[in-house]
């Protein structure tokens, strides 16, 4: 090779790792941490909601769209949105003449209540089936199959939708919030960009971390073109007309 060598690019930085609880939706914070850092990589994994804080103690991702509650000792958490409750059926069946129904209204139905629940009943509502599916998955199916009815997040609804089923929104029924959640040991600076994105903050936020720092030279030039700064004197005035001229001699 001749002349000068080039010299090759620095290693990518380490990238952030996203973990995400089924029903949320992190697409949009996504595009927009790719669009600001795209030398930045940012790797998303799913995890269920029961695991997901064990996936942040260990390490296993930086931050998480997780359902609350959480252990507000040991995570710091910001909560972004309240999903509305509703009532998976099939098609034909008789809730379905209502806009929304309440909990009484389902008081003879029988209600699955999976083993992954993420609403955190004190009681749930209905009769109890003659055994608990696993997965909301699973619940969903046997609804299909005419055994039951659901109630889950609108969130779970839409994500494990079947043209044979549909939902209404229950009033009275608890709702799940989605929150931002992270060790709070464990705030890095990537963590800090995405709060920043999540929380709205444009990429020339005063609080947001990925704006282009001011060059020295750009400093003083700014302090230059602004006249006299402080602690220095203000410059001379020109004098007026011919005074203080010496007298041109005939």
């Amino acid at each position: 090779m001749t002349g000068s060598q080039q010299t090759p690019a620095p290693p990518p930085g380490p990238g952030f790792r996203l973990a995400y609880v089924p029903g949320a939706t992190p697409a949009k914070w996504v595009r927009i941490w790719r669009e600001r850092m795209p030398d930045v990589p940012l790797e998303l994994a799913q995890v269920t909601a029961a695991e997901a804080a064990d996936v942040l103690r260990r390490g296993d991702a930086d931050a998480g769209l997780v359902r609350l509650p959480v252990d507000r000792t040991y995570f710091s958490a910001i909560p972004l949105y309240t999903e509305k409750t509703v009532v998976v059926v099939p098609k034909e069946h008789v809730v379905t003449a209502a806009e929304e129904v309440t909990l009484d209204d389902l008081a003879d139905e029988i209600v699955q209540h999976p083993l992954d629940d993420v609403l955190g009943w004190e009681r749930p509502p209905g009769q109890p089936a003659f055994e608990r599916p696993a997965t909301t998955g699973d619940a969903i199916a046997l609804v299909a199959a005419g055994v039951g009815l659901l109630v889950v997040p609108m969130s779970l609804a839409r994500l494990h939708h079947r043209r044979d089923l549909t939902y209404r929104p229950v009033a009275d029924a608890p709702e799940s919030q989605v929150a931002l959640a992270w060790p709070e040991e464990r705030t890095t600076d990537q963590v800090e960009d995405f709060i920043g994105i999540v929380r709205g903050r444009t990429v020339n936020s005063s609080r947001g971390r990925t704006r282009e720092p001011v060059r020295a030279d750009q400093g003083r030039k700014k302090a230059a073109a602004s006249g006299a700064g402080r602690g220095r004197p203000a410059p001379k005035s020109k004098p007026k007309g011919g005074r203080g001229k010496p007298r041109r001699r005939s």
